[in-house]
């Protein structure tokens, strides 16, 4: 089975077959041989360099109820906040005298944070942080409101399409929402100009490897600069509490074929990855990973955020969350870029 990995290697494509077999291996040698092949890859074109994202998780309302997420509106139990304007912007100036580059707001879909309300934040942000990216995760908007956002100087968003198999998806999420309209968010933010992000989980309730071709595929297709994958992990307020979680393996092997199959894209060691194994993160960068995003949040707000069980770094503050990121990074033999890092 080396051979397909040369052949992935080489050429960055091989055929349904050929996937499903280095997904579902358990020979730890072909999975050591895709490590070697994604190291050497994520070098050729980033060499040791891993990008800090500073995280600023916003809100913790959202008005979907995906069956697997911790702040979905079914969950009654769900400590609920929102960052205000002044708190936000004092997350960016902390995380700019730390030495972050790009600014991450995240959070659920809230009605609260209008098109005005990001638009006037954007440009403030953008105003005093010319050198920064800010980049943007708030889910399905329309294509207007991306439009305004965009031109208020956004520069990135992130929108995991979760599954491109519509009878998965259907098994993940309720029934108002749909595969179609995620995919045509994700192709309208890549047509006005934004470097866009996708992904999925790993070990999701229902997934199949034929499903996780699918997702290769589709990515294959949109392209993007980014591509962000985890393992599932339950939370214990959702109808998947006691569902399997992904695996470390799994998820490592996934992301060594991801930066083979696109070997310029910027990929996350996650935190959840950091969940599953305590040097999850650290094996993520060996497996071809260049992009870590510790947390600017407020720690008061943290533990909110809470989309799935035993979520790590809720406590630290964002000097130490750093620290601990930094010296993680230098001992999985990388180094920490105080760069935008911009996709190739």
């Amino acid at each position: 089975m080396t051979e397909i990995v040369e052949k992935l290697y080489r050429t960055g494509n091989i055929d349904d077959s050929e996937i499903k077999s280095l997904v579902e291996t358990d020979d730890k040698g072909v999975s050591n041989f895709i490590v070697k092949y994604a190291d050497e890859t994520r070098q050729k074109y980033y060499g040791k360099k891993v990008f800090l994202r500073g995280l600023i998780e916003i809100s913790s309302y959202c008005k979907n109820d995906c069956f697997y997420c911790g702040i979905r509106r079914s969950n009654k139990n769900a400590e609920r906040y929102r960052l205000s304007r002044e708190e936000i912007l004092s997350c960016c100036e902390n995380g700019y005298e730390l030495g972050f580059r790009t600014f991450v707001m995240q959070g659920g879909e809230d009605s609260y944070f209008t098109d005005d309300f990001m638009c006037s934040l954007i440009s403030e942000i953008k105003s005093k942080y010319p050198d920064c990216a800010v980049t943007l995760s708030l889910g399905e908007r329309s294509y207007e409101s991306y439009r305004r956002m965009k031109e208020a100087g956004a520069d990135r968003y992130l929108l995991r399409h979760e599954t491109a198999s519509d009878e998965l998806y259907r098994k993940l999420h309720p029934k108002e929402m749909s595969l179609a309209n995620r995919k045509q968010c994700l192709f309208s933010l890549r047509e006005l100009g934004y470097q866009v992000g996708s992904g999925f989980m790993v070990g999701v309730p229902f997934q199949t490897t034929e499903n996780i071709v699918e997702d290769l595929r589709f990515l294959q297709e949109l392209q993007p600069h980014m591509i962000g994958i985890g393992p599932f992990v339950p939370h214990h307020e959702t109808p998947f509490s006691d569902k399997k979680g992904g695996t470390l393996e799994l998820t490592l092997r996934i992301l060594g074929i991801l930066r083979l199959m696109f070997p310029k894209a910027l990929i996350p060691a996650t935190t959840a990855l950091g969940t599953v194994s305590s040097d999850g993160r650290e094996l993520g960068l060996k497996t071809g990973c260049n992009v870590v995003m510790p947390n600017l949040s407020p720690v008061g707000v943290r533990k909110k955020y809470d989309l799935y069980d035993n979520k790590i770094c809720t406590d630290e503050e964002s000097a130490e969350c750093v620290e601990c990121l930094e010296k993680r990074i230098r001992s999985a033999g990388y180094e920490v870029s105080s760069e935008r890092g911009d996709a190739i």
